[in-house]
Order: structure tokens, then C-alpha cells, then sequence
């Protein structure tokens, strides 16, 4: 970081965010929340971005909420992130002369992506963190896995199976739901094994499994059903169709202290 306070892009990391201190309300009690710049809509820290402009003008992620200067938060969904790019909305929200690049919603999905690949070796050497369908299926079965990973190559036939594995634990008692992830190639899973074929994987409870199944769940909100929608057979939807869903998912009314309609308060953008 520089001495005047901005961000500069070697300070960046790919984590998750850290929780971020409150601000005091009339009552003196602590709350928690941050403003997003494009809904106005008020969401817990880890339900949203934060962005900060660095020396060069440009606009850049602030995972961990620790980069001095003013900042500016976005709802943690791709979405979100286009339109505040397509909007300008950084500017005003900074209260600066910052640009924000068009790819800069593809470049925080990089970053997701690779903070959960990352973290893929990690979880395994804690031995929370298991490949192979027969391996996948004994963790689904006894209760271990919270959570499965296919490849998005992978065949609907072994997805199938395991699916079957899933709905056999719950309906026996012997395991709770869990959640279910197709955000990786098998090359891109495999890479991360240095160079072993990966199709199947499962999650284990513990701190590091628990760790990548926040990234895992970060990067999926992240996407979100975009990537269906801009399938050939369904058009990309439109700026007012995402406001509209941004909006009507989360209904809360605007906070007091609305800085000049651009859904920041100014306790909260002068973070240092």
C-alpha cells in the first residue's frame, strides 16, 4: 500500500473476506452491515465485495477488507459487479477519479477461482479433501463429506451415482444434505493435484475442509445462474432485469445516512 492511503495491486490476495468492524448505532450497539452501491440494499459483510481504487486510477477488489482509504461495496454476485462497472457507480461511490476496467467482474471471478483451487491441496494434505468416485461414495455414505465436487466434463453417469449415494445417506439418517459443485474442469482440478486426473471429489469436515467449502460457495454465489442464462438458448438478461432480481431478492428498506444516493454511508466509506 502507498503513504497516501490507496490501494496498490500488490497488496491483493484471493481470501475470503475477514469480518469487518461495525459501526455503532443510537443505541450503542454494534451493526455489522454494509451498503451495496447498486441495489442500496443493505447485506452482512460476507454477502458482499469491497473495492478500492489504487494509485493507477483502476478499481480493484478488497477481499479481506483491510486496504485503507475509502471503499466501496458491491453485492458478491457477478451480476452485481457488470452493472456497477456498466453504471460507473465507483466513481461516485469512491468520490474519485477511478475507472473500473469492463473485465474487472472476470477478474474477481479469477481470483475466487483460484483462492478455491488453492485451497484444494490444502484441505487434502489435512486429509479433508478426497478424489475418486469409490472414496467420494464412502464419504457421502458414512456421513463425512459436506460437500461433493464433479468436474463440469464430468459424465452424467458417474454424477448419477453419487447423486444416488446423496439421497440413499439422507433418507437412512445416516448423513445430512449437502451441498453439490460443478465449477472446475477436470484439468483445471487435476492441475491442482499436479497433474492427477480429478472427476470426483469430496469435501471433509474440518477446518481446512470447512475453509474451501467457503470458497466453493463464494465462487458458486458469485456466478450464480449466469452462466445458464447465457447459454444459446436463453438471452443474457438486461441491466433492468438484474436490478429488478437484485432488488426484489433482498427487499430491505434504505439505510439512514445515504451518501447522495449511491448506497454508501460515510461512516462506512472512510475505512482506514
Amino acid at each position: 500500500m502507498t503513504g497516501n492511503g490507496t490501494a496498490a495491486k500488490g497488496d491483493l490476495t484471493a481470501g475470503m473476506p475477514a469480518t469487518a468492524d461495525g459501526v455503532e448505532d443510537e443505541l450503542g450497539g454494534e451493526v455489522n452491515t454494509r451498503m451495496c452501491i447498486v441495489s442500496r440494499q443493505t447485506f452482512e459483510p460476507e454477502a458482499l465485495i469491497r473495492f478500492v481504487g489504487a494509485p493507477d486510477g483502476s478499481v480493484v477488489p478488497d477481499f479481506r477488507r483491510r486496504l485503507p482509504g475509502r471503499g466501496a461495496h458491491v453485492e458478491a454476485r457477478r451480476e452485481a459487479v457488470d452493472l456497477a462497472v456498466k453504471r460507473k457507480l465507483f466513481g461516485r461511490a469512491l468520490k474519485s477519479d477511478v475507472k473500473a476496467a469492463e473485465t474487472l467482474g472476470a477478474e474477481v471471478d479469477e481470483l475466487l477461482r483460484r483462492s478455491a483451487l488453492g485451497f484444494f491441496g490444502l484441505a487434502r494434505k489435512a486429509g479433508e479433501f478426497v478424489t475418486g468416485a469409490a472414496k467420494v461414495d464412502i464419504a457421502i455414505r458414512t456421513g463425512r463429506a459436506i460437500a461433493v465436487v464433479h468436474a463440469t466434463d464430468a459424465a452424467a453417469d458417474g454424477i448419477r451415482k453419487l447423486d444416488n449415494a446423496r439421497t440413499a445417506a439422507v433418507a437412512l439418517g445416516d448423513a445430512d444434505p449437502i451441498p453439490v459443485f460443478r465449477s472446475f474442469t477436470s484439468d483445471e482440478m487435476g492441475l491442482a493435484f499436479g497433474g492427477e486426473n480429478v472427476i470426483h471429489a469430496a469435501v471433509l469436515a474440518g477446518d481446512a475442509g470447512a475453509a474451501l467449502l467457503k470458497r466453493l460457495e463464494a465462487l458458486s454465489t458469485y456466478r450464480g445462474p449466469r452462466t445458464q442464462a447465457n447459454s444459446p438458448q436463453a438471452p443474457e438478461p438486461t441491466d433492468r432485469e438484474i436490478a429488478r432480481k437484485t432488488n426484489s431478492d433482498h427487499p430491505q428498506a434504505d439505510g439512514p445516512g445515504m451518501d447522495g444516493g449511491c448506497g454508501v454511508e460515510p461512516a462506512q466509506e472512510a475505512e482506514v
